[in-house]
This record gives structure tokens, C-alpha cells and sequence, in this order.
């Protein structure tokens, strides 16, 4: 079964940085993009960041300049590197992969990892 394993999350105050990671492994086959999301108490799951194979990059208008999205080919990994932390980036963060559309589009998700951002 495919497993994707978070990590990185945690308490930080404003201003800080974090370092999420996401390892992926089992059968995925080929992969068209990887990313991450975001869910907030009281609000519908949205987009932080994502790459496709091909190596474009698309990020939220709220994270713009201050988050940056990585990948590992070779290791199935996924980062995103997060400064100038906000409140508002206080979420649970979703490593999310998804399966290339050529051999039958499928997404995975993660488990989900706590960012809180609090003095």
C-alpha cells in the first residue's frame, strides 16, 4: 500500500521557518505532481504549493515569496520550506501525490501534519 510519511511540523513563533518533508513509498508508479495543502479549523482544504514532473511550480497567493516547494525525483521526496511564518499559516498541512494521468490518474494523501504559529 502506498504510504506517505510527513514531517517537520510543529510549534514556531510569527516570523520563523519550518521545514516539511515528505517521503513517498510503495507502489505509485509514475508521478505527475507533488505537493502540499492546507486545512484550517473552519475552512475547506486549499492549495500551498505544487510541482509537476515537468517542473512547474504553483503556489497560493498567501505563501508567494515566502514558501518554496522542492522535490526529489529519485528519493519520491517532497519539501516545502516555510519563512516568515504567519498566524495565518497556522493548518494542517496534507503532503498530497498524484499519480501521472498516462498509466491512470490517482492522488494520495498524507496524514497530515500540525503547523501552529503562536507567540
Amino acid at each position: 500500500q502506498v504510504q506517505l510519511a510527513e514531517s517537520g511540523g510543529g510549534l514556531v513563533q510569527p516570523g520563523g521557518s519550518l521545514r516539511l518533508s515528505c517521503a513517498a513509498s510503495g507502489s505509485i508508479g509514475s508521478i505527475y505532481a507533488m505537493g502540499w495543502y492546507r486545512q484550517a479549523p473552519g475552512k475547506q482544504r486549499e492549495l500551498v504549493a505544487r510541482t509537476t514532473s515537468s517542473g512547474y511550480t504553483n503556489y497560493a497567493d498567501s505563501v508567494k515569496g515566502r514558501f518554496t516547494i522542492s522535490r526529489d525525483n529519485a528519493k519520491n521526496t517532497v519539501d516545502l520550506q516555510m519563512n516568515s511564518l504567519k498566524p495565518e499559516d497556522t493548518a494542517v498541512y496534507y503532503c498530497n501525490v498524484v499519480r501521472s494521468p498516462f498509466v491512470g490518474e490517482r492522488a494520495y494523501w498524507g496524514q497530515g501534519t500540525q503547523v501552529t504559529v503562536s507567540s
